[in-house]
């Protein structure tokens, strides 16, 4: 696994995909810090990891694009599936290249707190929360780009799914106001992910039996909850909505409160994607 890692951060690091992304992530860091807390005279550093949340729409597609698709468009992904080691290390290997580069800027950014205690008073529990934050948002947004890349062949494919998908997920709480909150709802947007559950597993699997038992166990699980507890489905789907906003979980350390809720929510997404990436390595694996 460290020959997999090593040779993807000297990768990333020998083209311009590394630079460009700290480069941009500092260059927001600087101007936010500079608007905020220097003109604006804000001694909370966490706004200006708020503010600049949205970067990660534009550059993790810049940085999981080529991370898979393009061991295909260089037919290396065939040495990848020849190695001797589990299709675990490898992917591991990638996504720790990934949260390499991620790191290298945001640990410069961890600079700026202390610069700013010199000047004023700083909280700098709340600033470090939010920067650990910060990071682990990028971690599991890659992870979800890294996933994307191993089921597209494309390059510019790969780049403008992981983006409509980071885009719709920055304003999925924004949409939350705007979904309707009847208990029928709630229901059918729970088939509508029981039903997506099923495709994945029938993706990686490629067994319709799996599929459609995943099917059957999730919508027959999801129907047998609405006839006993109905009045629980009322405003589900907005709650829904809010909760799976990777966004959102980070906001919540704006307020200066380190939210372990969110710190899980954050972790466990990177972690079921980076599941989802392996699944779909060996399945291709097997295929070739």
């Amino acid at each position: 696994m460290s020959a997999i890692y090593c040779r993807e951060v000297r990768s990333h690091f020998t083209t311009m995909t590394g630079w460009l992304f700290g480069a941009f992530i500092l260059l927001f860091g600087g101007i936010y810090t500079m608007a905020l807390c220097l003109n604006g005279s804000y001694a909370e550093f966490e706004y200006v990891l708020g503010n600049m949340s949205f970067v990660y729409l534009i550059v993790t597609p810049i940085l999981t694009m080529r991370v898979l698709a393009d061991e295909r468009r260089q037919k290396t992904d065939q040495l990848l599936y020849a190695l001797p080691m589990s299709m675990t290390k490898i992917v591991l290997g990638k996504y720790f290249a990934l949260l390499t580069v991620l790191a290298v800027p945001i640990a410069v950014m961890g600079l700026y707190p202390l610069i700013l205690s010199a000047y004023g008073n700083v909280n700098l529990a709340a600033a470090y929360a939010s920067l650990l934050a910060f990071f682990l948002l990028g971690a599991a947004l890659a992870a979800v780009g890294m996933y994307i890349s191993s089921v597209t062949d494309s390059i510019v494919a790969n780049a403008a799914i992981c983006f409509v998908a980071v885009l719709v997920n920055y304003y999925l709480a924004s949409l939350a106001g705007y979904a309707p909150s009847s208990s029928t709802s709630a229901l059918a947007a729970l088939y509508f992910l029981s039903a997506l559950a099923a495709a994945v597993l029938l993706h990686l699997t490629q067994n319709p039996a799996a599929g459609l038992a995943a099917l059957a166990v999730c919508a027959g699980g999801v129907t047998a909850a609405w006839f006993l507890a109905r009045d629980a489905f009322e405003g589900l789907l907005p709650a829904l909505f809010e909760k799976l906003c990777l966004f959102e979980a980070f906001m919540s350390f704006m307020d200066g409160v380190f939210d372990w809720t969110a710190i899980c929510l954050l972790v466990s997404a990177a972690a079921v994607f980076v599941l989802l990436t392996v699944q779909s390595m060996e399945k291709r694996r097997w295929s070739a």
